[in-house]
């Protein structure tokens, strides 16, 4: 993914916006546990932790319960949605066609061509979240000046890039995205860590100088929302990539803090388009609430790491089952045709999620489930309780690197 899901709303004509409860998407508790609670713990867990590698537990709850499973639940977002099916029907098949096509491609070139491409458009769909989080707040704010959108931005790109600068700058490390060697090695690059972290600085000075700008000139309400998810943003990202070393610490900091609110929000746009449609797939697929929404994803995303394990990866018998010893590994040609496949759902995922949160794929369900009051269309778009998105139906506290 080269673009966020979440910052295309945001982009709405000022017309089309609607005013959003507290500036929150779902409401202020509901916000900071998401935002700030999932950071809190996986902040916790990296301290708590000694580091080393990630155990069988840790991957089962956060790479398989987190990771993967957020994956899946663009699924209500997209092809569970007859409807929305019929309305992009070119898209929802050529995604997935053009993602397997080039995925052969690129591992018939080389396996590690592969996977580097995956790795760096999985990066920037990290990244790129993050942007639009932050406009979406930003917007819920009413904050349209293009100063506080090119700071924003700026700070959140250095958040993340200075990280990943000197992940690539200082090789080894005892983690990868995906697979040894996935990051380009470039010790070359250490030079630039130095001044790029005086210039991250410097935005992050300046940040912290427009808000209070804003409050004691403007007499702009504080932004609570924008500033949790920068500041959580430049914490885990350090913490997981620079301060520490470890696969365990990585892991936490890096998928929790993505995963967590993404699944959030699918869930709100999930309930939200049940009562847009209560006769349609999702609406039936929801009638057990968040653990139906929770437990296909899960099934899901446990199913897809067992073909995984068995097929490809052959390193997690204790959660998977079989024995590997005896077991021939796939010729070259075979695993050009099915790794690409067994990545299709997270490649699908990143492209998509590109696509479907932006303006022209909009509807009222998403406005909605993204704290705006009023639709793109003009409608009303749902009351805003203090406890979510509409009084009708608020969504509760709600990834391998995907």
């Amino acid at each position: 993914m080269t673009t966020a899901g979440p910052d295309a709303l945001a982009a709405l004509p000022a017309g089309r916006r609607g005013a959003a409860h507290g500036g929150f998407l779902w409401g202020r508790g509901v916000d900071l546990a998401v935002f700030g609670g999932s950071a809190a713990v996986a902040l916790g867990l990296a301290a708590l932790s000694a580091g080393g590698a990630l155990p069988a537990w840790g991957f089962l709850l956060f790479v398989v319960g987190v990771d993967v499973a957020h994956v899946h639940t663009t699924l209500f977002r997209t092809y569970l949605d007859p409807e929305e099916l019929r309305r992009h029907p070119a898209l929802y098949a050529a995604v997935p066609l053009a993602c397997y096509a080039a995925g052969v491609a690129l591992h018939l070139a080389s396996e590690l061509t592969f996977w580097r491409a995956l790795a760096y458009v999985a990066v920037a769909h990290f990244v790129r979240q993050q942007v639009g989080w932050v406009a979406i707040y930003r917007a819920l704010a009413g904050e349209r000046s293009r100063v506080d959108r090119l700071l924003d931005d700026a700070l959140i790109y250095a958040a993340t890039g200075w990280p990943l600068l000197h992940w690539h700058a200082h090789p080894p490390r005892a983690f990868q995205w995906f697979v040894d060697g996935d990051f380009v090695s470039a010790p070359w690059l250490a030079a630039a860590v130095g001044p790029l972290g005086a210039v991250y600085a410097a935005l992050a000075v300046a940040y912290v100088a427009r808000a209070l700008q804003r409050a004691r000139v403007a007499r702009a309400p504080l932004n609570l929302g924008k500033h949790v998810v920068v500041a959580t943003t430049a914490a885990t990202w350090y913490v997981g990539i620079v301060a520490t070393d470890s696969d365990f610490q990585f892991t936490v900091t890096n998928v929790i803090v993505h995963g967590v609110p993404y699944m959030a929000l699918v869930f709100a746009y999930a309930r939200e388009r049940a009562v847009e449609a209560p006769r349609s797939l999702v609406a039936r697929l929801l009638a057990g609430g968040l653990l139906t929404f929770l437990g296909l994803a899960l099934a899901l995303a446990f199913a897809e790491e067992m073909l995984w394990d068995r097929l490809v990866w052959h390193d997690r018998p204790e959660l998977f089952g079989g024995g590997y010893d005896d077991e021939p590994l796939l010729g070259p040609r075979t695993r050009a045709l099915l790794v690409p496949l067994l990545a299709l759902p997270q490649a699908t995922h990143y492209l998509l999620d590109a696509v479907v949160w932006r303006r022209r794929h909009t509807r009222p369900a998403q406005a909605r489930a993204l704290g705006f009051r009023t639709a793109p269309g003009g409608g009303e778009a749902g009351g805003g309780g203090e406890a979510g998105v509409s009084a009708r139906s608020a969504p509760p506290p709600a990834s391998r690197e995907a």
